[in-house]
């Protein structure tokens, strides 16, 4: 097979010598052909695109965080080539999320060992694409103070949770779920096509990225047993404080522009939103205990 590796050199704060130089030294003597792009970070769709039409590789490796992960897998969606996944971001909620290993041998034996498992991806606005997370209000917030801050790291990202929290507001939201329409005042509403967010906060219990529809997740208020939740996957949660309803399409008004983010990438202020699944449009290699 051919391997394309795309690696963000700054993702996570992190040198990332040491993951080239376990990919080139655990392909050494294997049969396969190995690719690396780096990305500069300004024009990486454009890098990632000219690779792939210059090798034709069987598998595109994203080496990076969630960011990165996005970044390549636009590239592939509806194709069928195969995304791979090095997590080497900061908190890599996604790979997490597939029950990828952390460390470098064990996530390169997947490249090779994986079962290619169709995936799920959230079209927004018809313009981009959501393949984890994307929420709009609190915890955007938090992701722009980290990213603004150049802050790095759990400890980093606990500075951002701070910050944003002594400037929280409510959003009064009005959500078109089709037969269903929803208006709350809300902390944060989620987009969720996975279950659980990189610090390992589960928003979403029974998400699944494989069955044709995501959840969108109202946290309406901060209760500090509903918290304790996410992180203990205690359930069901109390409506009151967190309410979850399945969705093949949605829209989101605001009365007032609100900060957006998707896969921990801060979009901006917005104050109307479109969503819809697109059942099994990317295909991501997974542990073969992970692919049913």
């Amino acid at each position: 097979m051919t391997f394309l590796f795309a690696i963000n050199p700054v993702s996570g704060g992190r040198d990332k010598s040491d993951w080239e130089a376990g990919i080139r030294q655990f392909f050494a003597d294997l049969p396969h052909a190995v690719h690396v792009l780096e990305l500069n970070g300004k024009t990486d769709d454009e890098l990632v695109r000219q690779h792939i039409a210059l090798h034709q590789p069987d598998r595109v490796v994203a080496v990076g965080g969630d960011g990165t992960i996005k970044c390549v897998g636009t590239q592939l969606l509806g194709t069928d080539t195969v995304l791979g996944i090095l997590p080497a971001g900061s908190a890599n909620g996604l790979a997490r999320e597939l029950g990828i290993p952390p460390d470098i041998e064990a996530s390169l034996n997947v490249l090779i060992n994986g079962t290619p498992k169709p995936v799920d991806v959230i079209s927004i606005n018809e313009g981009d694409i959501c393949l984890h997370l994307g929420d709009i209000g609190l915890n955007a917030r938090v992701v722009k103070h980290y990213q603004a801050n150049n802050w790095r790291g759990m400890f980093g990202y606990l500075r951002a949770v701070i910050k944003a929290l002594q400037t929280r507001q409510l959003l009064r939201v009005e959500i078109n779920l089709g037969e269903t329409c929803v208006s709350r005042a809300a902390l944060m509403v989620v987009l969720a096509n996975a279950r659980m967010y990189g610090t390992g906060a589960v928003i979403n219990p029974d998400g699944d990225m494989s069955d044709g529809q995501f959840e969108v997740v109202i946290f309406r208020r901060l209760a500090i047993w509903e918290i304790l939740k996410l992180f203990w996957r205690y359930r069901p949660f109390d409506p009151r404080s967190i309410e979850i309803y399945p969705a093949t399409s949605i829209s989101v008004e605001t009365r007032r522009k609100a900060y957006f983010q998707i896969d921990g990438e801060y979009r901006g202020r917005i104050n109307q939103l479109k969503a819809a699944i697109k059942p099994g449009a990317l295909t991501i290699l997974v542990p073969p205990e992970v692919a049913p």
